[in-house]
């Protein structure tokens, strides 16, 4: 039983409760702006049912096609009579709409029972997941042998932390639930009244049942949502505490214990999420399938254009509430984390004193934890979620306008269903690579595992592709815009052009962001000449990082269309979406490991854990990146089948002659390129409000811990202790300062909701009222616009501020010490060159020389052979003649003889690393100083059973910090140079030195780049996109599709 916070423990639930629920009224007012607007829009143009209008706000309506020339004409394309409004009617407006359906008994229960099947065997293994988690303990007693020694105050605390934490999110989450559920009333009602205004036969009426349907579909999507959102935040944190408690065991057990852990709850999340969202559309298009279906004697016929066309309004549902989640979720996370970050490893505690990331003593930590759920898990489900739904949305309305498909029945008709149901089976079976069948067992696994788990993935999907493609699918289909007969070939190409595009994206986006590869190590190491070069090299890095996706995503965009047109594009977005539930658990891993090493850091927890954690954290950052890489991959391509689902849908009210999806789009048209660059610019805006909202929000997070270290008796006293002097006063009895972490948590909580409502404003207003005023072509124009600039700018923003945050974990590794010279100015000093180059031999912790301490010593028998090299003293073996300043001879011992027995030479070139038994990464040993000193030099590998371990300069450094601060001090500031191995000066650049604040700086800078405008593009271009295809019919309601300010050039009807 889990045991609750304690009475003294700041409560987040009651402090904000009482807050948001006063505040309520407000964000419903401002969504209830968003619906008068639009109803402003319909009562002001109430006389659009008019079928002819002559004149509206001093503007005659063109009475034919102005697209229409004499060559046209001279072709016989002639325009229609004024007034006769049947002779312009295009084929199919107004006539019959119902097909023939040809689907029999067996072509009916073949869908349900794989659909359902797969959703049922996909949350059959989520709970399977869940029951593994669910079987760690959060007491250490309770656990076997192998586990670290863990006193019971630190179980006890982990549960206190681990209940704050999981109360913090809810609060936040009920906090903007209620919200969305006022959205989903309010302008639920907004797609009743104008979805029921559309057109027939070029008269404006009314359809109460579309719009009903439209709304329903609507109501479920975004429900749905919030349901992912919820399960996937819950099983994080859930999942938080116990991936820490398995990093405390040994060796590699502990390794494959904590990865299994992150990276099952994130499956859990995977699979429930594509499960239910997938059973859920398919029961929905069942229902309206019903509704939709009309008998004549024993003939079944169908009216599948608008059973698909009311289901859009499933997509977007889900994209609402995914805006909210992902801008809302992400201001939350990234206020906390930059006021956390900056108040800690920035300012710090006085005196020179920084706090690590996760010191309990920083009033801000817990929200930022909480922001890891809330932002990194539930946002990111919602906009995954949003993605599936739309694309499949698309492709159903899309290729339903397609005749040979519409009478292959319902099971090609709802062909991207079986896609998803085929991705859940082949992302089960291939899970068991990386818990089972390749688990990590050392930090270098990670990487590797999760790699070789997302191409075995898509290597299945490929597979099950072909299969899906040739048994559902007719043998060949007519697609609008494609010259030649469309065949199941073709679209596998499309899938799987998607599929292996999303791969290739993801693992460029890992070269990018992850410290394992060059970008981000130049990126870290521009941090030695302070922040701005660091920020430099790291907006160059996402701008160049964006060259070869976008590539990617043109290539898969010109070979969809050019086989299977819109409709290709929109089964390339779902082959990119296949690997959804191995995404989704490889995406989530990542926020539950860094919540572990929080936890771990916050229970001062052995040194040894927050080792795991942290590396299971980096290569969480890279794994996020790799899912962002995805979500803006599938984004694009949904984004563009959306706006050709919306011209298809717009084209079924138009006159022949004037179909947008037969003519095209003239991007050289007025309205159409103004709103073209006008669209472009939309993403800007929207970063502009997004950066902004966490700058304020942060701003307001660092002067409450500013607060509360002055005026919290004891607070900064105790957080600028040691962990020694802290468990020492705990020892004896006394109670030490604790922060106010809901008053934190308040603030996060406060910002978010205030702020999240201009951002979402500005994306679902934007198509309703340039629709409404200016027409479908400038809709058409915005849409475009906004696609190619959110692109660029989501995957750029993305990655530069997952390189800055793994430049920061690649500094505290200490991966940058070796690389920077500091100068003496006594005329010794390296040449730049020289130095770097001996720094590609000896960097790392481990070249660095621990001053003053003694030679260790060991004993072994003579004659008894040695396990690796040999460790001795060698004397008169000086810096001055260790490489690369000089060509040496180092007498050594070879491996199998004791000391007494005769040594051989290991001559060391002048360029590079010593030759023999001796590794380029050498323990350090003794002093370097003058050169009558004794140099000692330990070969990597030894093991003498009962020799000395020479203390390790990360624990030296530690100890320094109580021993002798001013050293400390200096050391830390660049104003004291440590030795090397090889015999430089360098400067210190680990954790808490000068160049790690310049690497904080950079990382806080790109936190909302990361977390909360990049990721939010995504929707951007997804959320206008469904828009505009749920309100089509509206628009064209308006003058034929011109808009109020009979902006287009559309023919009237």
């Amino acid at each position: 039983k889990m045991s609750s916070a304690p009475k003294d423990m700041p409560s987040p639930v009651r402090s904000i409760r009482h807050t948001q629920q006063g505040k309520l009224w407000r964000h419903g007012a401002g969504i209830l702006c968003v619906g008068l607007c639009a109803a402003l829009c319909l009562a002001v143009y109430q006389n659009a049912g008019d079928a002819t209008p002559s004149i509206l706000l001093g503007k005659a309506l063109p009475s034919a096609p102005l697209k229409a020339t004499a060559s046209k004409l001279a072709e016989g394309d002639a325009a229609p009579a004024e007034g006769d409004a049947a002779a312009a009617a295009p084929a199919g407006v107004g006539g019959e709409k119902y097909v023939t359906d040809t689907s029999d008994g067996a072509g009916m229960v073949m869908p349900a029972v794989v659909i359902f099947g797969c959703g049922a065997v996909g949350l059959a293994f989520a709970a399977y997941l869940f029951y593994t988690v669910s079987l760690i303990s959060l007491d250490s007693e309770e656990e076997d042998e192998k586990l670290v020694a863990s006193t019971k105050a630190s179980d006890e605390e982990l549960k206190v932390i681990y209940e704050t934490i999981r109360e913090g999110a809810k609060s936040f989450l009920w906090a903007e639930y209620q919200f969305c559920f006022v959205f989903i009333v309010v302008f639920g009602a907004i797609v009743l009244v104008l979805v029921s205004h559309t057109t027939e036969n070029g008269e404006a009426v009314w359809k109460w049942d579309i719009g009903a349907l439209t709304c329903l579909s609507f109501v479920v999507g975004g429900l749905t949502s919030i349901l992912s959102g919820y399960i996937g935040m819950m099983v994080a944190v859930y999942s938080n505490a116990r991936t820490a408690v398995m990093a405390k065991k040994d060796g590699a057990e502990g390794w494959k214990g904590s990865f299994n852990t992150a990276f099952r709850a994130g499956g859990v999340m995977g699979y429930s999420l594509v499960a239910i969202s997938m059973m859920i559309l398919y029961m929905l298009a069942l229902v309206f399938r019903e509704y939709f279906t009309k008998m004549e004697g024993e003939t079944r016929t169908v009216n599948y254009k608008e059973l698909f066309e009311c289901l859009a309004g499933y997509g977007l549902g889900g994209s609402a509430i995914a805006m909210f989640g992902r801008v809302g979720g992400g201001i939350f996370t990234k206020a906390a984390d930059v006021g956390a970050d900056l108040s800690g490893k920035v300012i710090g505690v006085g005196d020179g004193k920084k706090l690590d990331e996760d010191s309990p003593y920083n009033p801000g930590v817990i929200a930022d934890n909480v922001g890891d759920n809330v932002g990194d898990v539930a946002g990111m489900g919602s906009d995954l979620f949003g993605s599936f739904g739309e694309a499949s949305c698309a492709a159903m309305l899309i290729g339903s306008a397609s005749i040979a498909i519409e009478e292959g029945g319902w099971s090609a008709l709802v062909f991207p269903l079986f896609i998803s149901s085929a991705g859940i089976i082949v992302c089960l079976l291939v899970s068991f690579i990386a818990t089972d069948l390749m688990p990590v067992v050392k930090e270098e696994d990670i990487e590797t595992a999760l790699k070789i788990q997302l191409f075995v993935t898509s290597l299945g999907m490929t597979v099950a592709l072909f299969f899906i493609s040739t048994i559902v699918l007719p043998a060949q289909m007519d697609i609008q815009g494609v010259a030649q007969p469309v065949t199941p070939l073709c679209l596998y190409a499309c899938a799987c052009a998607g599929l292996w595009g999303g791969c290739a994206i993801g693992f460029i986006t890992e070269y990018y962001t992850s410290h394992s590869y060059q970008p981000v190590r130049d990126v870290a190491r521009a941090a030695e000449t302070g922040a701005a070069t660091n920020i430099i090299y790291g907006l160059a890095l996402g701008y160049q990082s964006a060259i070869i996706p976008v590539c990617i995503i043109s290539v898969i965009i010109f070979l969809s269309v050019k086989f299977a047109g819109m409709y290709g594009v929109a089964v390339a977005a779902l082959g990119m979406l296949s690997t959804l539930s191995t995404c989704l658990a490889i995406d989530v891993y990542g926020p539950i490991s860094d919540n572990a090493g929080g936890i771990a850091e916050m229970c001062e927890m052995d040194a040894s854990v927050r080792d795991k954690t942290d590396a299971l954290d980096a290569a969480g950052n890279t794994t996020a990146a790799i899912g962002k890489g995805f979500a803006i991959g599938s984004a694009a391509l949904v984004s563009l089948a959306l706006i050709g689902a919306f011209i298809t849908r717009c084209s079924n009210s138009m006159a022949k002659s004037q179909k947008l999806d037969e003519q095209g789009v003239d991007l050289m048209s007025a309205i159409v390129f103004s709103f073209l660059i006008f669209g472009a610019n939309i993403p800007y805006w929207f970063s502009a409000l997004t950066m902004k909202s966490v700058g304020l929000a942060a701003n307001e997070m660092v002067r409450e811990v500013g607060r509360q270290w002055a005026e919290i008796p004891g607070l900064r006293d105790t957080a600028s202790m040691s962990f020694e002097e802290r468990a020492a006063k705990r020892a004896a009895g006394q109670t030490l300062a604790k922060p106010d972490y809901a008053r934190c948590i308040e603030i996060s909580t406060n910002a978010s909701l205030r702020e999240m409502i201009a951002p979402a404003a500005l994306v679902i207003l934007s198509p309703i009222l340039t629709g409404s005023f200016w027409g479908v072509e400038a809709v058409v124009g915005l849409l475009a616009g906004a696609l190619s600039s959110s692109v660029q700018l989501a995957i750029s923003m993305s990655n530069t501020g997952g390189a800055w945050d793994n430049s920061k974990k690649f500094c505290e590794k200490g991966g940058l010490n070796g690389w920077f010279m500091f100068r003496t100015g006594d005329g010794t000093d390296m040449s730049e060159e020289d130095f770097k180059k001996a720094a590609a031999q000896y960097n790392g912790d481990s070249c660095l020389v621990v001053p003053g301490s003694k030679p260790a010593t060991a004993s072994k028998p003579q004659g008894q052979s040695q396990a690796g090299g040999p460790m001795m003293m060698v004397p008169g073996w000086t810096p001055a003649s260790m490489p690369p300043h000089s060509a040496s001879t180092m007498p050594m011992m070879a491996p199998g003889q004791a000391f007494g027995y005769p040594s051989y030479s290991v001559q060391v070139p002048q360029s590079g690393r010593p030759k023999g038994y001796v590794s380029s990464q050498m323990v350090m040993g003794g002093r370097f100083g003058t050169e009558e000193e004794m140099c000692e030099v330990v070969v990597a590998g030894a093991d003498f059973g009962n020799a000395v371990e020479a203390p390790s300069f990360k624990d030296w450094i530690s100890k320094l910090a109580t021993t002798d601060p001013e050293r400390y001090r200096k050391i830390m500031e660049g104003d004291e140079g440590v030795k090397t191995v090889d015999g430089r000066t360098c400067v210190y650049a680990g954790k808490k030195s000068a160049v790690h604040a310049s690497c904080v700086v950079g990382d806080t800078v790109g936190d909302p780049f990361k977390d909360t405008s990049g990721p939010a593009l995504n929707i951007v271009m997804k959320l206008m996109a469904i828009i505009s295809v749920v309100f089509a019919d509206f628009f064209m309601s308006i003058n034929s599709g011109n808009g109020i300010f009979i902006s287009g050039e559309i023919m009237t009807m």
